[in-house]
């Protein structure tokens, strides 16, 4: 009696490696622009919780969510990216900004984020 080989050709395996390299190259250029993300999410929010920080000045907010943000290696939102509105009971902090990688060639990755946070007076205090 004849038996059948099972299992994958070389051919197949190589195919299926190639994708598989593929997307994880894709991963390592995608996943630290979401990092970078949920770090400014994570500084605004932090900021909105601070005591008095509905009371400070406007450049006394971007020099704090900068400095936050420097701590997280989040090094490429650019200050021009953090608009800061005065609103009645305090700030609404927006930041709006483009991300792009390299990842192929003349091909890139873009990212367009937008993170929000409203620093109301009496917030973060007990």
């Amino acid at each position: 009696m004849k038996r059948m080989q099972r299992g994958m050709t070389m051919l197949g395996f190589l195919i299926t490696l190639s994708v598989g390299i593929l997307f994880v190259y894709c991963g390592m250029k995608i996943v630290p622009m979401y990092v970078e993300y949920y770090s400014v999410e994570k500084a605004l929010a932090s900021l909105a919780n601070e005591p008095g920080s509905a009371t400070s000045s406007k450049e006394k907010l971007r020099e704090i969510f900068f400095k936050r943000l420097y701590m997280s290696y989040a090094t490429k939102v650019k200050p021009e990216a953090l608009k800061i509105e005065a609103r009645d009971n305090g700030y609404q902090l927006i930041v709006d900004y483009e991300r792009r990688e390299s990842l192929i060639a003349n091909l890139d990755v873009v990212g367009k984020f937008r993170a929000e946070q409203a620093v109301v007076r009496g917030a973060g205090t007990p």
